[in-house]
């Protein structure tokens, strides 16, 4: 394994690596960072949590020359939790030798932006929407660029931003070194590679580093209809330490979140319409405990820095066979074993088909289990917890009441009783979800949806909302126990995600 003290890194980039913890280079930092240091073009196939955001950030850092107040590198990433994590990162790395790095995303106040753009950070960090509104307003000055890098490329083409992508790089300098990081590379992504870059060296990590070899793969053929069911008995039974559901749009992961609280879980939703506030808030109670379950959509959870998550869920089988390795690959982290369970409609079993050819890996059929056997699930965790109890040999205070209980009560009995309050009980409250329609393999469909979201918002078409607040959409109890969503829906028309 490469150390960084061998890779020629200078002195106040190497001091920033070694107190950030970093001895031993990653795969995809030890074949990137001699090539970006020599200034040629870089491709790299890897995906998150591979160590990239150093592998493109050193080099960058190293070119960076203090004695020109401009901006000198950028980074586009697709989302603004994203944007403020590489942000953090290259903070930390070019912290001794003075280099100042600014995140730049949507859904903040655009003129503090500007008045933080004019003092000219070396590296600006952004998404693309918010990078384009800048460019157009010629608020951010791209004369002096002379890195430019592409964060999880893929991501950014599915949600529609490729065009967006075209247009920033066109408006750097010709003379700049392109450093394009994706997971996959579709053919949008690759004919950024042939027509924008120059003869781009490639970097990809072995077929085993691309796929998940430490999660445990599971589906269940379910109706749309029954997957709220399902999913809280599955709960019930695997009583995960830390568990993440994911879900295809944001009113889902509302009524989602808000369900399987009135069931009884300690749940919290996090999507682009949160707040950022709310967003960090959410996070922390997940970190620490205070939440179970933490319902996501897929650009909400890009980025996230969350450890621990045991099982994950997908709740809806996402769009594209790259979007599920990123997503189950949130658990089995860090050498830990991981648990990963895809509900999958009975017209979705094709698409299914495509990610198993994809990751190269066989998911395995789990039944769908009964409320009998999730009950059993609950009871078995109240034995678990009177077993440890008994261990703890901590009980003289209570000899007395259990003798008493015992000349009353046969000791079945008495035991019985003392599972039964340990038993969780759920709430029998009855939750009805807004369908989706399934997931469509059709790659020209796809292709068709990809140019039309763009185009809505090239255009200000039809349904498009740049700030996309819902209206007339709120959760409610009503009367008898029932639990439901009413009020007006979101149109499934293309909106520019608050991250953007």
């Amino acid at each position: 394994m490469t150390t960084f003290n061998s890779l020629g890194l200078s002195k106040s980039v190497l001091k920033s690596v070694l107190e950030m913890g970093f001895e031993e280079a990653t795969p995809v930092q030890e074949q990137t960072i001699p090539i970006a240091m020599d200034g040629r073009d870089v491709i790299g196939q890897a995906q998150t949590g591979t160590g990239k955001t150093a592998a493109f950030g050193i080099p960058m850092i190293e070119k960076i020359n203090q004695d020109i107040k401009k901006t000198q590198g950028i980074v586009i990433a697709p989302t603004r939790e994203l944007a403020m994590q590489v942000a953090t990162e290259l903070n930390k790395l070019g912290q001794y030798k003075g280099v100042r790095v600014l995140p730049v995303y949507g859904g903040t106040d655009m003129g503090r932006q500007i008045r933080e753009l004019k003092k000219q950070p070396q590296i600006v960090v952004a998404t693309p929407g918010r990078l384009l509104d800048h460019v157009r307003r010629k608020t951010i000055n791209l004369t002096n660029i002379h890195t430019a890098v592409l964060d999880e490329a893929d991501e950014m083409l599915n949600m529609g931003f490729i065009e967006d992508i075209k247009a920033i790089l066109a408006e750097l300098p010709l003379q700049r070194q392109t450093l394009l990081f994706s997971a996959t590379m579709p053919k949008e992504i690759h004919e950024i590679a042939t027509k924008m870059m120059k003869k781009p060296e490639t970097v990809r990590l072995k077929a085993k580093q691309m796929t998940v070899e430490r999660i445990d793969q599971y589906f269940v053929e379910v109706n749309e209809g029954k997957k709220f069911d399902t999913l809280t008995r599955l709960l019930d039974i695997h009583v995960p330490d830390l568990a993440i559901v994911f879900g295809r749009t944001k009113r889902r992961v509302d009524e989602l979140a808000d369900g399987l609280t009135a069931r009884g879980f300690r749940a919290e939703g996090i999507h682009g319409d949160l707040t950022q506030g709310k967003r960090q808030n959410v996070l922390k109670k997940f970190k620490n405990g205070g939440v179970e379950v933490l319902v996501a959509t897929d650009v909400a959870a890009r980025g996230l820095d969350i450890s621990g998550v045991t099982h994950v869920y997908n709740f809806d089988i996402p769009q594209d066979p790259e979007s599920y390795v990123h997503r189950i690959g949130r658990t089995g982290r860090a050498g830990n074993d991981g648990y990963a369970v895809s509900f999958i409609t009975p017209r979705e079993m094709s698409h299914l088909n495509l990610i198993e050819k994809t990751t190269g890996s066989k998911v395995k059929r789990l039944q769908i289990p009964s409320p009998d056997e999730a009950h059993k699930g609950q009871q078995k965790i109240a034995v678990d917890k009177l077993v440890e109890s008994l261990e703890a040999n901590n009980l003289d205070a209570f000899h007395a009441q259990a003798s008493e209980l015992i000349e009353q009560y046969d000791s079945v009995s008495v035991v019985s009783a003392a599972l039964k309050m340990l038993t969780k009980e759920r709430k029998n409250v009855p939750v009805n979800l807004t369908s989706l329609s399934p997931i469509s393999t059709k790659h020209a469909e796809k292709n068709k949806s990809n140019k039309k979201r763009y185009n809505d918002r090239k255009n200000g078409g039809k349904g498009y909302n740049r700030n996309h607040k819902s209206k007339g959409y709120n959760s409610k109890k009503s009367g008898g126990g029932q639990y439901q969503k009413s009020g007006g829906g979101r149109k499934r028309s293309y909106q520019r995600n608050q991250n953007s």
